[in-house]
């Protein structure tokens, strides 16, 4: 990639205050791109939707320090107007790589507007939708996942042309005013903060409308419960958080009147595919009803492998987790079906086991019987780590493969999979909402020849139910469009 140089301004102050202002600007004009016309901007693959100034200002920020350029909103704010003058159809448009492709080419001798015309003349004036109605989906299960998966799900709820949640199945608590406690939680994280808009709870109507949304509560014990064209739901995909029922028999429960498919957020038995969006999302085909989305480590490591044995080839390897507690360990040491786990997840580090490592050969079966791998559950709510331990095919030094895993983060098909940073302050708490699988922090990359160990960060419950989603859009059959095209 080129560097793109702009000298240092003279008075920075000044040089803020007009930048600050270009990304004021540009608020409105993607907030009414995403919700009038469904075209979804981004920065180097980070949504810009529904961002503030200082988020926006932040992207472009995180693009200067790993792609080495000086792309700023005096860049951007330009191509985006020059966006808003086509008549364009659903899209997602990446306006940073939008920019530097203009900026290496000089425009070819083409002025903006050319360019921008040139580059997106498939879809101006296209009424082609990402889905020909909208899909409706159903949260079965509402604890850490649902709740991430509801928030995101209304996040991308756009124009209202794609994926709807239209209802969430829980057991009825035994408490008064049930329907405003689940509101509360979801209103309020720990770990993930509030939630960036408004629920109101319709508690005789059993219903929440989040952001606009009516998601109607639907109390159940099991699913043979539930004929979802009662709720006026059709060919709906059930999300199934509860990780109860993990086999085609236990799973196919769901497929009640209303509902098509299935999407477990938890490996899956029997000949089930475990699915890994960026990696082997092609294996949900038209044809299939039940699909899992694997793990959260299974969805940190595989990708990372995947470019590592395309490139490097791998002859053997141990996966090591350090991962966030969760809920299935005690609060203080009681009584725990696992060994360890009935101990204090707040206050020890506990070893236990990962099937994440034997889960990678379901997805890549080139690596059967190749890796070990263990856990370790640290006193941390939430962000792991996954420490890959690997002997290539081929020599290596440190430089080459952070540079090749800095290309696969920024320019290649697992740009949502695969994360970047050069940081040597970065700490687990700054990966909190990551959208990515995972995380690689290069400045722990060891090489030793073929020996190499890499460290790679994970937001165990976010940047996971982000892979889910993506596996939800592949499953409904969501097309996007996506700008600039790939050479």
């Amino acid at each position: 990639m080129d560097e793109q140089q702009r000298p240092l301004p003279d008075d920075f102050f000044t040089d803020w205050k007009d930048r600050e202002a270009l990304a004021e600007g540009m608020i409105p004009i993607i907030g009414k791109l995403y919700r009038q016309s469904n075209i979804s901007t981004y920065m180097y693959g980070n949504s810009m939707v529904n961002k503030s100034v200082t988020d926006i200002m932040q992207e472009h920020r995180f693009v200067r320090q790993v792609e080495h350029n000086e792309i700023s909103e005096f860049d951007t704010f330009p191509m985006l107007e020059g966006i808003t003058k086509l008549q364009l159809g659903p899209a997602h448009i990446d306006l940073g790589k939008m920019v530097v492709k203009f900026q290496n080419s000089n425009g070819d001798g083409r002025s903006l507007e050319d360019f921008l015309t040139d580059e997106l003349s498939d879809i101006i004036g296209s009424q082609i939708k990402p889905l020909p109605e909208p899909q409706d989906v159903v949260l079965y299960g509402f604890g850490r996942i649902g709740r991430l998966i509801a928030r995101i799900l209304v996040d991308k709820a756009g124009g209202g042309d794609v994926l709807r949640l239209r209802a969430i199945v829980i057991r009825k608590g035994n408490v008064d005013h049930d329907l405003e406690k689940r509101a509360a939680l979801l209103r309020r994280d720990s770990v993930h903060g509030p939630f960036k808009g408004t629920v109101r709870v319709l508690e005789d109507q059993n219903t929440l409308v989040v952001n606009g949304n009516p998601v109607k509560i639907i109390y159940a014990n099991s699913p043979a419960e539930i004929d979802y064209t009662q709720y006026g739901i059709s060919n709906a995909l059930i999300v199934d958080n509860t990780g109860v029922w993990k086999d085609t028999e236990g799973l196919s429960g769901h497929l009640r009147p209303g509902a098509s498919k299935v999407l477990l957020t938890a490996p899956a038995g029997d000949d089930i595919p475990n699915i890994v969006y960026g990696v082997n999302h092609d294996q949900i085909t038209e044809d299939r009803k039940i699909i899992s989305a694997a793990s959260c480590t299974t969805n940190a490591i595989v990708p990372v492998l995947k470019c590592l044995l395309d490139e490097f080839g791998i002859n053997s390897g141990h996966v090591e987790t350090v991962h966030a507690y969760t809920n299935d360990q005690n609060l203080i040491d009681n009584y725990h079906k696992g060994g360890r786990r009935g101990r204090s997840a707040a206050l020890n580090m506990v070893l236990t086991s990962t099937g994440a490592a034997k889960a990678v050969s379901k997805v890549i079966p080139e690596l059967k019987g190749k890796l070990t791998g263990n856990a370790i559950r640290v006193p941390t709510p939430n962000v792991s780590m996954a420490i890959l331990n690997l002997q290539l095919g081929r020599d290596t030094t440190v430089e080459e493969l952070n540079e090749f895993l800095r290309q696969k983060a920024l320019h290649s098909s697992m740009q949502q999979q695969i994360g970047f940073t050069a940081s040597t302050e970065a700490v687990s708490t700054d990966f909190v909402g990551s959208r990515q699988a995972c995380v690689l922090d290069a400045q722990a990359t060891i090489v030793d020849g073929n020996s190499c160990v890499l460290y790679c960060w994970y937001d165990n419950e976010f940047g996971y139910s982000c892979q889910v989603v993506r596996c939800l859009e592949k499953f409904a059959g969501v097309v996007w469009p996506s700008y600039p095209k790939k050479t």
